[in-house]
């Protein structure tokens, strides 16, 4: 049986697909050879109302929910997974502040994101000296009059040189997850610097770079929620995220899969075409089984989600397994199309790079297996 979704995000679904189709697919390749960030595909995008899917329209989202989330993501990472990485923290950072934000927070910076105003957003946790262990950060906030006075370094910021509004964490408190707040940050404050554009090896229309704040002073109201509750924020926020990165991996797992059909029916050796080799027939059939496994994981932790229920396990389930299963693609995608695969001028030789880092970011596969297990424990006990 085949899922089908509803009108609303089928019309979510069907405006990813065409724009992938028609506007990130032509310019993936340039992209990343060029190491170029997408600023016209995201404000284009953000005219097409998907920089806020689930963002409520009054604050100029869609209001379409989570799975059309997932659904949209799917296609416009089969396509050009760096400009969908830019979009997905985008969407990310919307959502946290109209989750905890005040009234005017939501109102002042939730439109800059979902207009294309801010052309993207930043999501500033990670460190030089904490990356999974992200209750160990060191970047501090104090207390200053009616101002918050930031100091330390981020690590690993996606977007992190063009993204007009940043949520980022900062320890106010020596008292360990408990004395982490986070805090709205524009681009353009006194003391924010951005670094050097990291050199990746995938998604490398991505911008990727260091945040430094150098007595950065922010007014007293960009304090998102309430002081001392950041780690919660942190965790409630990569919950959502890892649905947006097991969708990215679905999707590049599905154009590699795309990619391999196509080339095996093409491909002529030994008086055939190759897709008639049973050994090859086998590729893509693991290929087809283990994606369509990994699209109905994500798709379960989004309805979820989307539902208000708790879904942290079912997130990194889809999370872990769909990175892996589109690493696993993109792998037997090069190995189908032989010593081509291994240059650029097929879609394969990218496709695998982007897939790579699937498995690290928001979350290693490593942790997720940490969460799982710990919440697996936890409701055990509960029905103990």
């Amino acid at each position: 049986m085949e899922l089908q979704p509803n009108d609303t995000q089928k019309l979510i679904q069907d405006t990813a697909r065409g724009f992938a189709r028609d506007r990130l697919a032509p310019n993936a390749r340039m992209l990343d050879r060029e190491e170029r960030f997408p600023i016209e595909a995201l404000r284009e995008m953000a005219g097409l109302g998907l920089m806020g899917i689930n963002v409520p329209e009054e604050f100029g989202g869609a209001g379409a929910g989570v799975v059309s989330y997932a659904l949209a993501v799917m296609e416009l990472a089969a396509a050009c997974a760096s400009t969908t990485v830019a979009m997905c923290v985008t969407n990310m950072c919307a959502e946290l502040i109209c989750q905890f934000g005040t009234d005017a927070q939501r109102k002042r910076f939730v439109p800059r994101l979902t207009s294309g105003e801010a052309v993207a957003g930043a999501f500033a946790l990670s460190e030089p000296h904490s990356g999974s262990d992200a209750s160990a950060l060191r970047t501090t906030a104090k207390r200053v009059g009616d101002r918050w006075v930031l100091n330390g370094t981020k690590q690993w910021i996606t977007s992190g040189a063009h993204a007009g509004v940043m949520v980022v964490w900062a320890r106010t408190a020596d008292t360990g997850g408990r004395g982490i707040s986070c805090f709205i940050v524009e681009k353009g404050t006194p003391g924010l610097t951005a670094g050097r554009h990291e050199e990746k090896m995938g998604l490398r229309g991505s911008n990727t770079v260091p945040l430094t704040f150098e007595n950065c002073e922010i007014p007293v109201d960009h304090l998102l929620g309430n002081e001392g509750d950041g780690f919660k924020l942190a965790m409630t926020a990569l919950d959502g995220g890892r649905v947006g990165i097991a969708s990215q991996a679905c999707g590049v797992g599905r154009a590699a899969l795309d990619a391999s059909v196509k080339y095996m029916k093409e491909r002529q050796a030994f008086g055939q075409p190759i897709s008639e080799f049973q050994a090859l027939r086998w590729f893509v059939a693991d290929m087809q089984t283990q994606l369509s496994a990994a699209e109905m994981l994500t798709l379960r932790a989004a309805w979820m989600k989307e539902n208000k229920l708790p879904f942290t396990r079912e997130a990194s389930m889809a999370k872990v397994f769909a990175s892996e299963m589109s690493n696993r693609a993109c792998d037997k995608a090069v190995q189908v199309h032989g010593g081509y695969g291994y240059i650029d001028e097929f879609p394969v030789e990218r496709l695998m790079r982007d897939a790579r880092v699937q498995t690290i970011y928001e979350g290693t596969s490593e942790i997720q297996r940490v969460v799982i297990a710990r919440d697996l424990y936890r409701a055990h006990d509960a029905r103990s």
